[in-house]
């Protein structure tokens, strides 16, 4: 088989979840999406602008990336097995650092 640089590409089909806020949460939602048109010039609904606004919340929390490393969430099964087949014969196993 071909070894590409490029990995097999994660799954991608999206995933629908409901969720219920309170009347606070509703108002700042809506508040940020007309804030976000204003900005912009370009109206997004409350739903499509949540993906992207979790998205950057877990981005920017250090906390849950430094957790996320430790426990090996962010890397498939397959991507670990797959990293380790790549590796050449002469280099030793790589090993997780706890200093962080």
């Amino acid at each position: 088989m071909t070894e590409l640089r490029l990995g097999k590409l994660p799954d991608r089909t999206p995933v629908k979840i409901t969720i219920t806020v309170s009347p606070d949460l509703n108002q700042a939602l809506r508040e940020y999406a007309a804030i976000y048109r204003a900005t912009y010039g370009e109206a997004e609904s409350v739903a499509d602008l949540i993906p992207f606004m979790l998205g950057a919340f877990l981005e920017s929390d250090r906390g849950f990336a430094k957790a996320r490393k430790a426990v090996s969430l962010d890397a498939p099964i397959e991507t670990a097995r797959h990293r380790r087949a790549r590796r050449s014969p002469s280099e030793p196993p790589s090993t997780t650092s706890q200093e962080e």
